[in-house]
């Protein structure tokens, strides 16, 4: 084995961060040959890699102890969820995974993190967990968050033309017959990875829901034990789902379906809504959690008065 050779790849791909792909292409080898001479690389002592394990380490076993998570993902600030998004779903991410993703600030800036990353190219769909919302910020959009994935993984897009909310049930069961409608349902039913924002009644950035429904009722959602929305389907401390009406003019996911995905991953963090990611925990809707340090300090402090959840 030519040593100068493991050695030019492993600096492509470590210090030039070259993908898989793009090695091969240049030495006229397949991207498996790559990865094993990568791997030989790392065994022959060539390259070696050290971990900085600092205090999030023991914060993020701690948290997925207490919850039984799947993986915490933990950043110093709330301004780095976007780009920490991104990194996880490149690290999942795979051919044939149908991902579903909401909408929002939080989902927005993953989004955004996408377009100045070099993605690997994955042959797997991505598609929208959710409706459109009027008087949106286009970069919160969901098809804008769907096309920016889309393009940066080169992945299968598909796009939903359907408002996020309808008049009526009836009028919800109109839209629910088109055939795009019913295309993107049967994919929500084969999601193996989802990426979620976390809704707090709460939460200061609750002000677009407080402008569909009215201050009055987002009050009444909160006396009726709501701490949370993960796209609209509302719930309480417990996880357990408030608010049927709503839900039958809704054009979303039915949340019970997260609990079968394979990586349901909430990205939130804000000391406001520590009991929306409790109560998204608690009802099984996420399994792996993205949040900043501040929030989850307070998660694994957490205790709910007794009745509550």
């Amino acid at each position: 084995m030519d040593r100068r050779l493991l050695i030019k790849i492993s600096e492509m791909y470590y210090l030039e961060n070259k993908n898989q792909n793009e090695i091969a292409e240049q030495f006229g080898l397949n991207r498996i040959t790559v990865g094993k001479y990568l791997k030989k690389a790392l065994a022959e002592g060539l390259v070696k890699i050290s971990i900085a394990n600092d205090s999030y380490g023991v914060l993020e076993k701690a948290l997925e102890k207490k919850y039984g998570l799947k993986e915490v993902y933990i950043v110093s600030f709330a301004s780095e969820l976007g780009y920490a998004g991104l990194q996880y779903i490149q690290r999942i991410y795979s051919q044939d995974d149908v991902l579903g993703i909401s909408w929002g600030r939080t989902l927005g800036a993953v989004a955004q993190a996408a377009t100045l990353e070099r993605c690997n190219p994955v042959q797997a769909d991505i598609l929208p967990l959710g409706g459109s919302l009027e008087n949106v910020n286009d970069e919160y959009h969901v098809n804008t968050i769907i096309y920016k994935m889309a393009t940066a993984f080169k992945a299968r897009s598909h796009y939903l033309y359907a408002p996020f909310f309808t008049s009526s049930a009836e009028a919800k069961a109109v839209f629910m017959q088109d055939s795009n409608c019913r295309r993107i349902a049967a994919l929500w039913e084969r999601l193996t990875i989802a990426v979620i924002g976390i809704g707090s009644p709460a939460s200061s950035s609750n002000w677009i829901w407080s402008g569909y429904f009215g201050n009055e009722y987002m009050e009444l959602l909160q006396q009726a034990g709501g701490v949370g929305d993960i796209c609209s389907r509302y719930y309480d401390l417990s996880g357990k789902r408030i608010d049927e009406a709503l839900e039958d003019r809704t054009i979303a996911i039915d949340i019970n379906l997260l609990k079968q995905v394979r990586h349901s991953i909430g990205v939130a963090a804000s000391p406001a809504k520590v009991e929306a990611i409790y109560g998204a925990i608690q009802g099984q809707y996420i399994n792996v959690l993205i949040t900043d340090e501040q929030t989850a300090q307070l998660l694994l402090e957490f205790k709910p008065l007794q009745g509550d959840g």
